[in-house]
């Protein structure tokens, strides 16, 4: 099977080689380095920062990999977008953590698609191996297959008990994990001494409303139902955004 056709039949695929091995090793450090200066409060021993590109672009000419892209546009269409851009880091000691699904399946989330939610990919979650993924220092968790069904574990509140078919995406430095969002996946425990650097980049199709991440726009008339939260993704910077290559920056033009 191809790419496309083993996130249609699995809900996910691992591109090899979309980064050379001494690229990854220098936006590694430079991820670290903002990780430390605007980490984001997140779980013990997780390092985040949603919107990095607004603090770091050592990674942007890669964005639009033509393997990369060309398999989102097969998937969702031409004149896709960026939606998230997440540097996520697990450092050593980290602890394997809960069952989701991504926005906008993730029934946490006060904008969220209701489930059950009917059988069609609409948005692709990427996650860029800038360290190797292995089982010894937390490769993601997944339930393969799991993209097919109409409700994930976010309904049943904090799910983080192993599941039978469970299995850990691992691949060599420079791979790139892509999935349908609605796969089921948790992150695993990092049980090396090293962290495990990465990079969650999101693809979303021209016509899904984004509008409702910004802070301060549409969520603001979203009721916040018991039990979830607005999941909020800080803007562009006018600044950040002139700093991009132009090839990037359609991919971003609606977060500024």
């Amino acid at each position: 099977m191809n790419h496309a056709q083993e996130i249609v039949e699995q809900g996910f695929t691992v591109i090899p080689d979309v980064i050379p091995v001494d690229e990854c090793d220098r936006i590694s450090e430079s991820l670290l380095a903002t990780v430390a200066e605007h980490g984001y409060d997140a779980p013990d021993q997780i390092g985040f920062v949603p919107s990095v590109i607004n603090f770091d672009q050592s990674f942007v000419s890669y964005l639009a990999s033509d393997e990369l892209l060309g398999l989102a546009e097969s998937l969702l269409g031409d004149d896709v977008r960026v939606s998230f851009t997440s540097a996520t880091i697990n450092f050593p000691g980290n602890e394997r953590n809960l069952w989701h699904s991504d926005w906008p399946f993730n029934q946490r989330n006060s904008s969220r698609i209701k489930a059950p939610y009917s059988d069609r990919l609409m948005h692709l979650t990427t996650l860029w191996m800038l360290s190797a993924f292995t089982k010894e220092n937390g490769g993601t968790l997944l339930v393969p297959g799991s993209h097919r069904r109409s409700s994930n574990p976010t309904v049943n509140g904090r799910v983080i008990e192993p599941f039978d078919d469970e299995i850990q995406a691992t691949g060599e430095q420079g791979s790139v994990l892509v999935m349908d969002s609605r796969m089921w996946h948790a992150t695993a425990a990092n049980e090396t001494p090293a962290p495990r650097v990465s990079l969650a980049v999101r693809y979303a199709p021209w016509w899904l409303n984004l509008g409702v991440l910004k802070p301060g726009q549409q969520q603001d008339t979203i009721q916040v139902a018991e039990g979830t939260s607005h999941n909020y993704v800080p803007g562009i910077t006018p600044e950040a955004f002139e700093r991009l290559p132009d090839n990037i920056k359609p991919l971003y033009a609606h977060w500024v």
